[in-house]
């Protein structure tokens, strides 16, 4: 089991919070996590995690604009970006997905709703 993988889950439901910090602990990554894009941005700039998991859908900061700012931070790192949400869900991600970026650096969509199986297998992989 690899350690020192750390991830940010940025998640207005403390129950998807809780259930991916419980799985990706297990399997030995450092958990971060914020209910608000405003204090996940805070959290990924201190922290500088491998890999942020965005749920921004019912964020009052706006999706777009925290979506610009979450890829903006994670482009001057070695940083992956996960969004969950629809298919329109964060032009910046998709830009980001479509402009076939660097494997570590790379963002991915996972459209709702999702299994959290998948999402964890996909966390574990981009952050190596």
């Amino acid at each position: 089991m690899v350690t020192n993988r750390r991830v940010l889950i940025v998640n207005g439901s403390k129950d998807s919070r809780d259930v991916l910090r419980t799985a990706l602990e297990r399997r030995g990554m450092e958990i971060l996590e914020a209910a608000a894009a405003t204090e996940g941005l805070a959290l990924a700039q201190r922290h500088r995690p491998h890999v942020i998991v965005l749920d921004l859908e019912d964020d009052p900061a706006g999706e777009d604009a925290a979506c610009d700012s979450f890829r903006e931070g994670s482009d001057e790192g070695d940083t992956s970006l996960v969004v969950l949400g629809s298919v329109k869900l964060c032009q910046a991600a998709r830009r980001r997905v479509d402009a076939g970026v660097s494997r570590r650096s790379e963002g991915s969509i996972v459209a709702k709703p999702y299994h959290f199986g998948p999402l964890i297998r996909k966390i574990e992989e981009l952050a190596g």
